[in-house]
């Protein structure tokens, strides 16, 4: 991955492209989620935090109605619109996350100007990391400002959501947002996304001896094709045929009865998100009892119920969790949506560079893409940088 521009650097590169100097840089990160996966579109827990690999934009804002966005990345080219006229129908690549964020607030009653945008990111794309969350909460952190919006941390978070199922058309719940827009260093966001509580659980895998790796197998996934879609519908059915508002409402004990009601499949799809409600609140107590070290065996659980209840892994996500797990880690699992992406594995310090070599040569001996793997740490969220 390229070493990402500072602040400076990149309004820099700003002027170069617009001839004018950016009225200001913003940032957002992208997010690793801990534990708590499909859970959060069905009003449960989950536990991302916000990491160390950010988006960030330099923006000026026009006098006129015209969008100029541009990207120091890939070669598309300068792409023109209007917020006059914004078209989903016809927004494409990454334009569309910084299009749907204006389009959400134009539905809020907000007046959008015309702008010029740069964007830089080091959020690795299609590998479940929230790249493109971490573009809108970046867009949405300086229209804010810009604007006079005034919309608090809970607001853009509700405007980004709609900006994904509305305008980008993804079904996507508020998880990845609330991690870019409300993290802090050394914690993750326990969220209930029921009512936008959040509390920053303190995770400093450093000071306990371990290290969070992220394992981008390259093989690349979008929220916006049928597999999300299809789970949620499930969801949403199993929430119906039990007579509960969503399956936040299902416990633990009453899974035995669900198994009557619902068919095989919709019931898994359930059990994965009641269980998995559970271990997002076991690894908040855990993480306070008892630190980081306890929660590997919640971290497996996990992939398993994923992998094979919800059914959203692939044989290199399997790869990367088993091997990693083979190699030292203490719990391993897939991370994000699905259907590809990134595994994560806590790993002791001493077991690295072991479970990096290792999965490196799993993946070569299977004929699979090279996968990048990296650190991450609990980092900041979304802020004005320049």
């Amino acid at each position: 991955m390229t070493a990402p521009l500072t602040a400076s650097q990149l309004a820099a590169r700003f002027t170069e492209a617009f001839g004018t100097e950016p009225d200001g840089v913003w940032m957002a990160p992208g997010r690793v989620n801990l534990i708590g996966e499909h859970t959060d579109y069905n009003e449960g827990f989950v536990l991302p935090f916000a990491i160390d690999k950010t988006a960030r934009i330099a923006i000026r804002t026009r006098p006129d109605s015209a969008l100029r966005l541009l990207s120091t990345y890939g070669d598309q080219g300068m792409t023109m619109a209007d917020t006059n006229a914004l078209d989903k129908s016809t927004a494409r690549g990454w334009t569309k996350y910084p299009l749907g964020v204006i389009w959400a607030l134009q539905q809020r009653g907000i007046t959008v100007p015309g702008m010029d945008l740069l964007l830089d990111s080091d959020v690795p794309l299609g590998a479940g990391l929230s790249s493109s969350h971490a573009i809108e909460c970046a867009v949405i952190s300086a229209l804010n400002e810009l604007t006079g919006a005034g919309l608090e941390a809970e607001e853009m978070v509700l405007a980004t959501q709609r900006a994904e199922n509305d305008f980008v058309g993804a079904p996507t719940g508020i998880m990845d947002q609330s991690a870019s827009l409300r993290g802090a260093k050394d914690h993750a966001v326990f969220l209930d996304c029921r009512d936008q509580t959040v509390k920053l659980v303190p995770f400093e895998a450093h000071p306990a001896g371990l290290v969070m790796l992220v394992i981008d197998t390259k093989v690349s996934h979008s929220h916006a094709d049928g597999g999300y879609a299809s789970r949620r519908a499930s969801c949403e059915l199993g929430a119906d045929v039990l007579g509960v508002k969503a399956l936040r409402d299902v416990g633990v004990e009453d899974l035995q009865e669900a198994s009557g009601l619902l068919d095989e499949e919709t019931f898994r799809r359930v059990r994965h998100v009641v269980t998995e409600n559970d271990r997002v609140l076991q690894t908040v107590e855990l993480l306070a009892s008892e630190g980081p070290r306890a929660i590997g065996p919640l971290l497996d659980a996990s992939h398993v119920s994923m992998r094979d209840d919800f059914e959203i892994s692939c044989r290199e996500l399997d790869l990367a969790v088993e091997t990693s797990r083979s190699n030292g880690a203490i719990g391993a699992r897939m991370t994000g949506g699905g259907f590809g992406g990134a595994a994560i594995a806590l790993t002791p310090l001493e077991a690295e560079q072991q479970v990096r070599a290792a999965v490196v040569k799993a993946f070569a001996d299977a004929g699979y893409t090279a996968p990048d793997i990296f650190t991450v740490t609990p980092a900041e969220g979304a802020m004005r940088l320049a």
